[in-house]
């Protein structure tokens, strides 16, 4: 319940504040298992991309992010896991006789979505670095799990790195093809990075519907 009312107060102030257009809604996936993958400048990012989900979905969409930053208290680790429903990964340094993706591998078990950024972390507004390749592991292990690939315009602006002062500001989400696991991980790797460079060229905006 207090989740879905802090994501009706985000729907509202996406709406009201962003000026956000989407395009290819219909191409977001409406059961799991499914892997959301996006470009990361902001921490709008996870909040935006969850607001495009219906209401009655929430429950199971899963944002997975760094545990040494959202986990990092006890009031963080609390809204993290009761309003966000983030799953934490463990980033280098974390015991490596376990593998940090295996809250990952659960929740696809489970039939949830994920919603990941394979940057790792967050960088320039627009400008994507180099991809991790733990979406590749997640992927092999579930090859009919599709992964869609978004790319955001403006989130960065609106809530650079560093800030926590939110800019009216006009966002584009675009929301590409999904892809899935072929047997080989360079070429998935390859693929989602060719994805994510298509949609970092698109000019063509549609209105959110």
């Amino acid at each position: 319940m207090l989740q879905k009312a802090f994501y009706i107060f985000v729907k509202i102030a996406v709406l009201f504040l962003l000026g956000l257009n989407v395009r290819r809604k219909e191409l977001l996936p409406s059961d799991g298992p499914a892997i959301i993958v996006a470009n990361h400048n902001s921490h709008l990012d996870t909040m935006v991309l969850m607001a495009l989900m219906p209401l009655s979905r929430l429950k199971d969409i899963k944002p997975v992010a760094a545990a040494d930053y959202f986990f990092s208290s006890p009031k963080k680790a609390w809204l993290s896991e009761h309003v966000l429903g983030i799953i934490p990964v463990e980033r280098g340094g974390a015991d490596k006789t376990e593998d940090p993706l295996e809250g990952c591998y659960k929740a696809l078990e489970d039939g949830k979505v994920l919603i990941l950024f394979p940057e790792g972390s967050r960088g320039e507004p627009e400008q994507m670095t180099d991809l991790k390749k733990g979406i590749s592991y997640l992927a092999e292990r579930f090859p009919s799990a599709p992964v869609v690939p978004v790319f955001t315009h403006g989130l960065g602006k609106a809530l650079p790195k560093g800030s926590f002062l939110l800019v009216p500001f006009f966002c584009d989400i675009f929301i590409g093809e999904p892809i899935t696991w072929k047997g080989n991980r360079i070429q998935f790797m390859n693929s989602l990075r060719d994805r994510f460079t298509q949609l970092s060229t698109e000019k063509n905006f549609a209105p959110w519907e």
